[in-house]
């Protein structure tokens, strides 16, 4: 869903977590839900009034990244899209 009017309620691209499989490092976490390749940052937010999450990976895993962007935990999925 977009939300182009206002640019400070982030779009949810998807109502699901992104299961990634992540190597070890940093990573920025789309946080506007405009990005293209979600659930990361491309850049798309240069209009909005949101700011990419970078956060660092520790160990290989597949993690479950927020789709929603309503997580009180990002960039992890919590099950704010349930709600």
């Amino acid at each position: 869903m977009s939300n182009s009017l206002n640019p400070s309620i982030p779009d949810s691209p998807q109502q699901a977590p992104y299961p990634v499989e992540l190597e070890p490092g940093n990573y920025w976490w789309c946080a506007c839900g405009k990005a293209k390749n979600q659930p990361f940052c491309d850049g798309s937010h240069q209009d909005t009034d949101f700011e990419p999450l970078k956060f660092n990976i520790a160990a290989k895993n597949t993690y479950h990244l927020c789709g929603c962007k309503k997580t009180k935990n990002p960039p992890y999925c919590d099950g704010s899209h349930n709600k």
